[in-house]
């Protein structure tokens, strides 16, 4: 089988996970890492790959099929350009920019270009989430109703002293974190019209916030509440839950979203799920039907990975697109704004 070539630009964190799930993929296999760091030599080394400096560097020498952008945010834009420019493939790790306009106008030349991309939503290839939307969608729950969500953890204090960039304007919680529960949100409950907000650093006192409390409006008229904080010691978070990620911790009794409807309510990812026999007999006073919805965890990085090889094959079209990406991009701009002036902020789909 002719395998899919990819490089991984950025070896932080993410741009691991990508290579660890490019060297276990049956259809693609890791090129090149990009990465001027010093930290990135051995592991391109443990890898078996060439390290580049630059992007530049890496497709003149050793042009790749499609390429992982696990740059720092700031960098997302030039790197996506120039990839677009070289007719590259790309998984543009979230955000897509570091601002709206940024974002806007490279959607703009990918339109105009015809550009492969995948952003790199990960949680949108959860087998999880895949079962908690059936279960929305097949009606069960009733009219939706109400989401409450959270991701609360502590992230150590070497998390910002390794990359200072993620405690400066353009990065913090809401874009590094929030923007993920959004796309959740969204698949979830459908699309979210009006945010509000109350942000705080006061525990970390850096430039960017360390907890947010957020209320949503949804197009479908649910309401949603959710708490963030990257300061607060408690295992609420997709990444404690989930038990997707072996890195993290896990709390099989701990959820972080319940979605309620008319009908019912399920907690998420425990699958827990509270129904009303009959429509008839919904009242306080009577019980619940109680059961757990069968479904299977998976490394959704894993499945991402396949997906993007796909793309880049031109079999599919991307599950999240750069319009996906933009639009959480612009959800999480309104939570920043709503916590500012204390004003709802309404999100404009068109």
């Amino acid at each position: 089988m002719i395998t899919t070539r990819i490089a991984v630009a950025g070896a932080g964190y993410i741009g691991q996970a990508h290579m660890a799930a490019l060297l276990q993929s049956p259809t693609c296999q890791l090129a090149a890492v990009v990465d001027p760091s010093p930290g990135a030599r051995p592991l391109a080394a443990q890898a078996g790959v060439a390290l580049y400096t630059s992007l530049e560097e890496m497709i003149e020498k050793d042009r790749p099929d499609a390429v992982v952008l696990a740059t720092p945010n700031q960098l997302h834009v030039a790197h996506a350009e120039l990839c677009m420019n070289a007719g590259l493939a790309m998984l543009l790790e979230k955000p897509l920019a570091p601002t709206v306009e940024e974002g806007r106008a490279l959607v703009r030349m990918a339109d105009e270009k015809g550009a492969r991309i995948l952003i790199g939503h990960h949680r949108a290839h959860s087998p999880i989430m895949a079962k908690a939307r059936e279960v929305i969608k097949s009606g069960v729950l009733g009219r939706l109703v109400s989401v409450m969500g959270s991701a609360l953890f502590v992230k150590p204090d070497h998390y910002y002293a390794d990359a200072p960039w993620r405690r400066a304007v353009g990065a913090g919680p809401i874009l590094l974190n929030m923007i993920h529960e959004v796309h959740n949100l969204r698949m979830l409950c459908g699309e979210i019209v009006a945010v509000q907000a109350f942000a705080s650093h006061a525990v970390r006192e850096f430039p960017v916030e360390d907890t947010v409390a957020i209320n949503l409006r949804f197009a479908n008229g649910a309401l949603g509440t959710f708490m963030l904080s990257d300061t607060a010691a408690s295992p609420r978070s997709w990444e404690q839950t989930s038990r997707e990620n072996p890195a993290y911790p896990t709390y099989e009794d701990e959820d972080c979203y319940v979605v309620c409807g008319t009908d019912g309510s399920l907690s998420i990812p425990t699958m827990r799920l509270k129904t009303y026999p009959r429509s008839e007999d919904r009242s306080w006073w009577k019980p619940f039907e109680v059961g757990v919805v069968g479904m299977i965890r998976q490394d959704p990085i894993t499945h991402q990975m396949e997906h993007f090889g796909a793309v880049a094959r031109g079999e599919t079209q991307p599950l999240v697109s750069a319009r996906d990406g933009l639009l959480n991009l612009e959800i999480t701009d309104a939570i920043v704004r709503a916590a500012k002036t204390g004003r709802v902020i309404e999100i404009n789909l068109s």
